[in-house]
């Protein structure tokens, strides 16, 4: 079982920068692939950027490649997303997951736990 507990959204500027953090409870974080994803209101909820057990291999959705970095740190159990150049049609609550599978996937329904969420607001 793996609790997760995302900090760090809240209200930016257009072209601001935002470190979002999910902590994680449970002895097997280290085993997981850790994603996050993002929904906005009247949206479904989509793929941001993805990071595997060790760190040594990371994804992202086009629309944040470039802008956004995904970083993890086993031995503090936590995963970041490190967010530049933040754009209004960012705006949304971003959810940190965790998934048992080996390699990275893009899928809400391949992730097996979920945070809270935590809002980010980005005004024009």
């Amino acid at each position: 079982q793996v609790q997760l507990v995302e900090s760090g959204g809240g209200l930016v500027q257009a072209g601001g920068s935002l470190r979002l953090s999910c902590a994680a409870s449970g002895r097997t974080f280290s085993r997981h692939v850790m994603g996050w994803f993002r929904q906005a209101p009247g949206k479904e909820r989509e793929f941001v950027a993805a990071i595997s057990w060790n760190g040594g291999n990371t994804y992202y959705a086009d629309s944040v490649k470039g802008r956004f970095t995904i970083s993890r740190d086993n031995a503090k159990n936590t995963v970041y997303l490190q967010m530049n150049s933040l754009k209004p049609e960012d705006t949304a609550v971003y959810y940190c997951a965790a998934t048992y599978t080996i390699v990275i996937v893009t899928g809400p329904n391949e992730y097996d736990y979920w945070g809270q969420g935590t809002q980010v607001t980005v005004s024009s």
